[in-house]
């Protein structure tokens, strides 16, 4: 009976998100942000000819419900930069991944506060869509393509940060075709002999 108890207290804790800015980390006067911008590939394709075809980011609505965003929040003191970004993500939208290198730093003006703060974002690759999640309640979340999240992300330095990543994703995908067809060449002309 304990362990049952046990188990579903920490269901419990994992869907609270952190709250207060007692632990928030603050540089020159400015509130350290961070967040990820989820992504996955239709169908599980990442092998497309072109890459905003089959992707898809998620982005959640705003805590005042107008306009879309991704999800991002405060950096805390007792946590690295990733697992800050990988804990917004997950409270935010509900979706679990791999958070993969920075796609930049970016200063920002608070709508709420009018105080410029430092945003960093990072591609997380969704392994896990999460049927509960912390603030599942207050958010709406939706996967859209590229051009969808170009038009309806309320903040510029985000659509910025999606810019890079769709490049970055193009690029990885060039180096692989070109890799592939220096294997083939090769191949080719290893039969040759």
């Amino acid at each position: 009976m304990a362990t049952a108890l046990v188990s579903q207290e920490n269901v419990v804790a994992s869907l609270v998100s952190r709250t207060g800015r007692h632990l928030q980390r603050y540089d020159k006067g400015r509130r350290q942000v961070v967040g990820c911008i989820p992504y996955r590939y239709k169908n599980g394709n990442s092998n497309a000819s072109e890459v905003e075809d089959e992707l898809e980011v998620l982005v959640i609505s705003s805590q005042k419900g107008k306009g879309k965003l991704f999800p991002k929040g405060g950096w805390e003191l007792d946590e690295t930069i990733t697992q800050a970004a990988s804990r917004e993500t997950y409270e935010e939208a509900g979706v679990k991944g791999n958070v993969e290198p920075q796609l930049g730093n970016w200063t920002f003006q608070s709508r709420a506060h009018g105080t410029d703060y430092d945003g960093y974002l990072f591609p997380l690759r969704v392994t896990e869509v999460l049927d509960f999640w912390p603030e599942k309640n207050n958010r709406q979340r939706i996967w859209v393509s590229v051009d969808e999240a170009r038009e309806c992300c309320q903040r510029g330095w985000m659509k910025e940060a999606l810019d890079v990543l769709v490049d970055r994703l193009a690029g990885r995908q060039q180096l692989g075709e070109e890799e592939m067809g220096s294997c083939s060449a090769s191949h080719q002309a290893k039969s040759n002999l």
